[in-house]
């Protein structure tokens, strides 16, 4: 019988204060795309990184084509043939995209040579990049084309894909799905981690699931449904999210006519965006990575100022009041980029909840932080969000993606602002985390908080909000009640049709 590409055998990493895995073994086959699952903290990250030479394993061994194979450094996995793509991007913006793929490179070609290939390979796998552009000026989804195309470059025998889809549209899922089961025909293995678990069993040949660090069993993922998946990862089942009896009160938000251009070139502009928000309402805005969501964020939270009456709040200009102003009458924000962002990286999780907590939880008064308070804040919302972390001292960069969200949404709902704007909630969280925080949300607006979700995972919008409006190239569509539109009708707004016109199209 032919050997696997890649066994794991009693994989085994522990850090101070938890044990990442723990006699963690399973075959990874040639040509096979291989799911690994597991919720937030269960050990996913932290064994990829020893397949790929990042972390070294205290026990155990790895064997690669029957031999043995333990890289101590990324080069020497890439020599092996392993490439990977990580859920957080490394690229520089100031540099374009040619001269990013190259810095992944162990050996790049010359550039004109590089650029060629950029060309070919992202056109030849429907992911089409401008070699020359920068990346400064890239949408998120197309971030993640320069991460995967640097892959592809490479002739991996054993891609690992962290979350590859958590910016790609609908459309893009489908063609990056193509791409797969194409490098999946030619022989190479895909280990795939998502917590989108409907493309896990459309894609994934067999699945791998992960908890507290343990490989707790194998499913078929196509014989398998998505809760019975969910609830392997948990080990319990779990609430599907309601919505709570409420109210909708006065006109809380109001945009009117907003307009901001880009900043330095970079982003998109903001073009005549208006609309309101009713306390006690979820409004959801959608739309394909890289049309104005992080601008309108910033323009709300009050990272960005707009010119005089373009924003108000119970009738009240705020549109030249900053982030700390904004945060006194409680309007507070979680961007999409946790990490830098939201989160200062070095800095403490107990730091970070000062960070935006300080006057609204009487963490910081007369000039003096009470270090006890902050501390109880941040335990509060790491217990109340189950947050997997040795505790309130760790810092941001040492949480899994998926904790590291939960703390950054948790730490704004705990706070009951009059206002929540929120980008992408449930980016890389598993199935239970992703249902907490809607439920958080739905909770948060029932007692009476206006919410803005701004999320490009349109199920995550039908689920929790009360009307829907899209984003195109800065500009907004009509607001429309989510009740009276469906998938195809919102697909359209998404792609710049009106939602008269949607109706019409799908009637």
């Amino acid at each position: 019988m032919e050997h696997a590409l890649l066994g794991l055998k009693g994989l085994r990493k522990a850090y101070p204060g938890v044990v990442a895995n723990d006699n963690v073994s399973f075959d990874i086959q040639k040509g096979e795309i291989h799911a690994l699952l597991g919720e937030n903290g269960a050990g996913k990250s932290t064994l990829v990184k020893m397949i790929y030479g990042l972390v070294k394993p205290d026990q155990g061994e790895m064997i690669m084509n029957g031999a043995p194979y333990a890289p101590s450094k990324p080069s020497e996995a890439r020599s092996n043939g392993v490439a990977m793509v990580f859920q957080h991007f490394s690229l520089f913006d100031a540099l374009d995209v040619a001269e990013n793929v190259a810095l992944g490179m162990d050996a790049p070609p010359k550039p004109r040579d590089l650029a060629r290939k950029i060309t070919e390979v992202s056109q030849a796998y429907g992911l089409p990049l401008d070699p020359h552009r920068a990346v400064g000026t890239l949408s998120a989804g197309e971030r993640q084309r320069v991460e995967i195309i640097r892959c592809l470059l490479q002739d991996p025998r054993l891609l690992i894909m962290d979350e590859p889809t958590s910016v790609l549209t609908p459309q893009e899922v489908d063609t990056l799905f193509e791409t797969l089961r194409k490098l999946k025909a030619e022989g190479t293995s895909i280990l795939y981690i998502s917590h989108k678990l409907e493309e896990i069993r459309a894609l994934c040949d067999h699945a791998t699931v992960l908890r507290h660090g343990q490989n707790v069993g194998t499913c078929t993922p196509a014989q398998t449904s998505a809760r019975e998946m969910a609830e392997m990862m948990v080990g319990s089942s779990f609430a599907t999210p309601m919505a709570r009896e409420k109210h909708l009160g006065e006109v809380l938000l109001t945009v009117d006519a907003l307009t901001l251009p880009t900043q330095e070139g970079y982003g998109t502009p903001l073009r005549d965006i208006s609309f309101q928000v009713r306390a006690g309402e979820v409004l959801g805005l959608g739309g394909v990575a890289g049309n104005g969501q992080d601008e309108l964020l910033a323009a709300l939270s009050g990272e960005r100022l707009s010119k005089p009456g373009m924003v108000t709040l119970n009738g009240a200009d705020i549109s030249q009041s900053g982030p700390i102003d904004r945060r006194g009458i409680r309007v507070l924000s979680a961007p999409e980029e946790r990490l830098g962002h939201a989160a200062a990286p070095d800095m403490s999780l107990t730091e970070n909840g000062i960070l935006t907590a300080a006057r609204g939880e009487g963490i910081l008064s007369k000039g003096f932080i009470s270090w006890d308070r902050a501390r109880q804040f941040a335990e509060d919302v790491i217990a109340h969000f189950d947050v997997r972390t040795p505790g309130p001292d760790t810092a941001a960069r040492a949480l899994s993606g998926g904790n590291l969200q939960k703390f950054v949404v948790g730490r704004e709902i705990a706070q009951k602002p009059d206002l929540l704007i929120i980008n992408q909630p449930t980016w890389g969280v598993d199935a239970a985390a992703a249902a907490f925080i809607r439920q958080s949300i739905l909770d948060l607006a029932a007692q009476g908080s206006a919410v803005v979700v701004i999320s490009q995972d349109l199920d995550e919008l039908i689920e929790i909000s009360d009307r829907f409006g899209a984003l195109n190239e800065g500009r907004l569509s009509h607001i429309r009640p989510m009740a009276d539109l469906n998938i195809d009708q919102i697909g359209l707004m998404m792609g710049g049709a009106e939602a008269e016109e949607a109706v019409h199209e799908t009637a």
